[in-house]
C-alpha cells in the first residue's frame, strides 16, 4: 500500500514538472508580469530581465539560473544584423507559435524572432539552460545553444561558424570588445573595434592542429576543443589547469567576461550557500601583458594602465590623468589638461618649462604608439626632448634608448622592468597664462610619483588642516550668532538667504575688478566672502533702468532662493540697498558651456554626455519637482555654468516666469535669445514650460556636434548654416557621422548618437503639444524609453 502510494505521488509529481517545463503553442510572457518558463527542476527560467540594475523601462529576453541569489543571466535574445542585445520597452510581449518565438513591443511590432524552418509543435526550457523548440517528432528545430551570446553551459558544443562576444560591461549587455571564435580549426580569443566586428590580432589561441570541428563543454564540467577524429585540445595556460568536478554539488559556466577573458565559474547549487561565483581557470593568464596590438584600446581603453590583481584584470589612471567615465574604470582615462602646441604656445608666450613637468614614474610600461625612438639619449636629454615637442605625451627612457609617444596612449601595463616614464603634467593652468584659455579638470593622484609627499609633510599638512578647521570653525560659529537683516519681500522670506550690504560686496570684489561675463540685465564679478557655505563666488550686479532692474531682482530671488539641486546655480545671498541690487551666486571655476563647447578642441564625447544629463536633470527639476514650476525661458550654452568637477548648472534665472502650483501656462511678453526662442513666442498666445524644451533640443544639437546653432559659414556651405535643418537632414540621410566630423568617441556609441539626435529633433517641433515634456526627454536621453521616428519639425520652415 506505501508503495502505490509512493507511485502515485511520483506520477503526480513528474506530471506536475511537465507541465512547468513544456511551453505550449500561443503562450506568452509580458515585461509586466513576473512569470518565467522554467526548467524541470526550477535550476533556469525563460523570460524577461531589466537590462539593467537602473532601468525599469527596458528588458531583454533571456535565460537565468533561477535558484541563486544573484540570477545570473547567461544567455539573451540579440539582434541578428548587429549581434547587438534586443531592447524590449515595458509592455512588450514574447509569444510562442507555430512560427517560433516572437517578441513584440507594445504597438505589437515585431522586434526580435527566432524562426526555425520547420513548424514549432512546442518549446522547453531544460535543467541544462537550454531552450529548445521542438516539431512533432519532438526533434529540436531551434535552440538557445546553438545561438549563444557570451557564455557556454556544460552539455553545450560551440560549433566552427560560432562565436562568444563579451557584454560591454559587467551591467551592460551591449556587444563588447571581445570576442571568442574558430579560424582555420583552431579557437581563437581576438580584440574587436569596437563598435564594429572587425577583429584585431589574436591575444590568445587553442591550438587544435588546425583541425578543431567544435569547442565542447562536457556534463562533468571540463572544456576543451575536439577534433572529427575525437582528439581532445584543452586550453593551455598556467592558469588552466586540470580539476576534479562535481556537477552534483555545483553550477560550472564559462564566461568571455567583458574584460576580454575567458573564465570558467563554479557556484554551489546549496540555495543558502552565499559565497556566489568562484573563479576555477581561465585564460589567458595575464590579459593586460597578451594584447600586443599597435590598434585598438587594450582590455582597459586608452589612457590606462591594466594590472592584475585578485585573479582579475583592474585598470589605473597615469598621473595627471582621470577616468573618462568615474563610474566605468575599464572606460579608459583622459588627461587633466590641454597639451598645447605651435601657434597656442607662442601666444601665450610662455616656455615649455612654465606650462608642463615631467615627473618620472617607474613600474609601467606603454610597449606601443611611438612615433620617435631616439639614442643614446640620456635621462636629461630623454625629458627635455618630450618637454619641448608638443606632441609628446609620455617619453620612456630604457637604457640609453628614448621612446616618444602621443595620445592616446594604448595597452599601457604595469611593467617590472627598470624603464623610467616621463609623464607630461600641466603645473600652469591656462587660465593664468590666458584668461580667455578654457579651464581644465583637476590633477588626479599620482600612485607612481618619486616626488609624493614624505611622511614629515603629511604631518605638517594634517596639523595645518587641523588649525585651519579650528579657525574655520570658530568663523563659522562667529557668522551664525551675528544677527542678519531680514529681507522685507515676502517672496524673499523662505529663503533664508545672506544679506549683503553694497559695500561689503564692493570690498569682497576688489572694487568690482575681475569681470566674469555679462548675462542678462548686468555684470558678473569675482569675489571672495566669508559665507558660511562657500568661499569664492560670483556676484551679478544689476545695471539697467530701475523699473527692470527692481523686476529683474525679485523674479531671480524668487525663482532660484527656493530652489535647490545639483544642477542649478546655488544663489548665496543679495544686497538690496537703496538704488543697489546685487545677487550672489556660487562660483563656476570652470566658466560657461559655451567657453568649452566653442572653443579652441571639442570637449570629449562622455564629458558632452555629462552636461546633457546635468543639464536634463535641472529643466525636469524646474518643471515637475519644484513646488512652484518655473520656466526659465533663456536656455543657452551661456547660461549654462560648469564647475569645478565639470559638473553643469543651469544659471540666469532674470528672465525665469514663476508659475503658480495649479498653473501650466502664461502669457508674457518675448523672452530669450534668438536661435533658441520656441515659435510660440511669435505668435502671443500662451506658452507653457514646452518652450524650454525647445531651447533644450536646440542645445542638445549644439553639445552634440560642437558648433552654434546658427554660424557663418564659407560659400558653398550654406546648406549647415543654420544647425537645426542641417541636423535633421544628415540624420534623414543617414550622414550622422558629419555631424560629429568623425569623432571616433561619438561614433564609439553610435546608439546613443542617433538617439540623442531624434530626441533633438523631437523637442524642436513646432507644436509644442508634439515636443515631450523633461522627464520624458530624460527617460529618453537615459535609454530607458524608446525614441520613435520624429517626423519633420515644421518649425524649419517658419522661423
Amino acid at each position: 500500500m506505501a508503495a502505490l502510494t509512493l507511485l502515485i505521488l511520483t506520477l503526480v509529481f513528474l506530471q506536475v514538472l511537465l507541465v512547468v517545463a513544456n511551453v505550449n503553442l500561443n503562450s506568452t510572457l509580458t515585461t509586466n508580469d513576473n512569470d518565467a518558463w522554467l526548467s524541470p527542476l526550477g535550476d533556469f527560467a525563460f523570460g524577461f530581465r531589466p537590462l539593467n540594475d537602473t532601468s525599469t523601462s527596458l528588458f531583454m529576453v533571456a535565460i537565468w539560473y533561477n535558484k541563486i541569489p544573484d540570477m545570473t543571466v547567461v544567455w539573451n535574445a540579440k539582434a541578428a544584423d548587429d549581434n547587438n542585445v534586443v531592447k524590449a520597452p515595458t509592455g512588450s510581449q514574447v509569444q510562442l507559435t507555430s512560427q517560433g518565438l516572437t517578441l513584440t513591443n507594445p504597438n505589437g511590432e515585431s522586434i526580435w524572432t527566432a524562426q526555425p524552418n520547420a513548424v514549432v509543435s512546442n518549446g522547453t526550457m531544460l535543467d541544462t539552460g537550454n531552450f529548445v523548440l521542438l516539431n512533432n517528432n519532438s526533434t529540436s528545430v531551434w535552440e538557445s545553444f546553438k545561438n549563444p551570446t557570451d557564455t557556454l553551459l556544460p552539455n553545450q558544443s560551440l560549433e566552427t561558424d560560432g562565436k562568444l562576444t563579451c557584454r560591454f560591461t559587467e551591467t551592460n549587455y551591449t556587444r563588447g570588445r571581445f570576442q571568442l571564435y574558430f579560424q582555420n580549426g583552431d579557437v581563437f580569443l581576438k580584440p574587436l573595434s569596437w563598435p564594429s566586428e572587425f577583429r584585431y590580432d589574436p591575444y590568445y589561441k587553442i591550438d587544435a592542429a588546425a583541425s578543431a570541428s567544435q569547442l565542447v563543454f562536457d556534463e562533468s564540467g571540463n572544456i576543451y576543443a575536439e577534433t572529427t577524429n575525437g582528439t581532445r585540445f584543452q586550453p593551455q595556460s598556467p592558469k588552466w589547469v586540470d580539476l576534479t568536478l562535481d556537477p552534483k554539488e555545483n553550477y560550472y559556466r564559462a564566461t568571455l567576461d567583458f574584460h576580454g577573458v575567458f573564465t570558467q565559474y563554479a557556484h554551489s547549487r546549496n540555495s543558502s550557500a552565499q559565497q556566489g561565483w568562484s573563479i576555477l581557470r581561465y585564460v589567458p593568464s595575464n590579459i593586460c601583458n597578451s594584447i600586443n596590438n599597435e590598434m585598438g584600446s587594450g582590455t582597459c581603453w586608452y589612457n590606462s594602465i591594466c594590472s592584475m590583481e585578485n585573479q582579475r584584470p583592474t585598470c589605473k589612471c597615469p598621473y595627471g590623468y582621470s577616468l573618462v567615465d568615474p563610474n566605468n574604470a575599464f572606460g579608459g582615462c583622459q588627461p587633466n589638461f590641454t597639451l598645447v602646441c605651435g601657434a597656442d604656445v607662442e601666444g601665450l608666450q610662455a616656455r615649455p618649462e612654465e606650462l608642463y613637468d615631467l615627473p618620472i614614474s617607474i613600474g609601467m610600461n606603454f610597449p606601443f604608439g611611438d612615433y620617435e625612438r631616439i639614442e643614446p639619449y640620456t635621462q636629461d636629454e630623454c625629458k627635455q626632448s618630450c618637454l619641448h615637442d608638443c606632441m609628446c605625451a609620455v617619453a620612456i627612457l630604457g637604457g640609453s634608448t628614448c621612446w616618444k609617444k602621443r595620445l592616446p596612449l594604448i595597452n599601457g601595463r604595469v611593467d617590472a622592468g627598470n624603464q623610467l616614464v616621463f609623464i607630461k603634467t600641466r603645473i600652469t593652468p591656462l587660465s593664468k597664462l590666458d584668461p580667455g584659455a578654457k579651464q581644465e579638470l583637476p590633477t588626479g593622484p599620482d600612485s607612481n610619483n618619486e616626488d609624493r609627499a614624505k611622511p614629515i609633510l603629511r604631518g605638517s599638512l594634517i596639523g595645518s588642516l587641523v588649525l585651519n578647521s579650528i579657525l574655520l570653525a570658530t568663523v563659522v560659529l562667529i557668522l551664525l550668532l551675528k544677527p542678519k537683516r531680514i529681507v522685507q519681500a515676502s517672496s524673499l522670506l523662505e529663503t533664508n538667504l545672506h544679506s549683503f550690504t553694497y559695500e561689503a560686496l564692493k570690498v569682497a570684489t576688489w572694487g568690482f575688478k575681475e569681470e566674469l561675463g555679462r548675462g542678462s540685465f548686468g555684470i558678473v564679478y569675482k569675489g571672495k566672502v566669508e559665507a558660511a557655505s562657500c568661499d569664492v563666488v560670483a556676484v551679478k550686479k544689476l545695471d539697467r533702468l530701475a523699473q527692470e532692474r527692481e523686476k529683474e531682482f525679485k523674479t531671480e530671488l524668487s525663482a532660484i532662493g527656493k530652489t535647490c539641486h545639483k544642477n542649478l546655480v546655488r544663489l548665496i545671498g543679495f544686497c538690496d540697498e537703496g538704488i543697489h541690487r546685487l545677487i550672489v551666486y556660487e562660483f563656476m571655476s570652470n566658466g560657461t558651456l559655451a567657453d568649452i563647447l566653442f572653443g579652441q578642441a571639442n570637449p570629449i564625447w562622455n564629458l558632452r554626455v555629462r552636461f546633457a544629463l546635468d543639464i536634463a536633470r535641472g529643466l525636469v527639476y524646474l518643471h515637475e519637482e519644484c513646488d512652484t514650476p518655473i520656466i526659465h525661458c533663456d536656455i543657452k550654452p551661456q547660461n549654462i555654468l560648469i564647475d569645478e568637477h565639470f559638473t553643469a548648472k543651469i544659471s540666469d534665472f532674470g528672465l525665469a516666469k514663476l508659475l503658480l502650483s495649479d498653473q501650466s501656462r502664461t502669457n508674457t511678453m518675448i523672452r530669450g535669445t534668438r536661435g533658441y526662442v520656441a515659435p510660440e513666442w511669435f505668435k502671443n498666445v500662451p506658452v507653457t514650460v514646452k518652450v524650454d524644451v525647445y531651447s533644450f533640443g536646440v542645445m542638445l544639437l549644439e553639445i552634440i556636434c560642437c558648433r552654434k546653432s546658427v554660424q557663418l559659414t564659407e560659400s558653398g556651405e550654406e546648406e549647415s548654416a543654420i544647425l537645426i535643418d542641417w541636423a535633421y537632414d544628415c540624420y534623414i540621410e543617414k550622414r550622422i557621422d558629419v555631424l560629429v566630423e568623425n569623432d571616433p568617441e561619438a561614433l564609439a556609441d553610435i546608439g546613443r548618437l542617433q538617439s540623442w539626435i531624434k530626441i533633438a529633433i523631437w523637442c524642436i517641433q513646432e507644436h509644442h503639444e508634439m515636443r515631450p515634456t523633461m522627464g520624458k526627454v530624460m527617460q529618453m536621453l537615459q535609454g530607458s524609453v524608446e525614441v520613435p521616428k520624429p517626423p519633420l519639425p515644421s518649425s524649419f520652415n517658419s522661423i
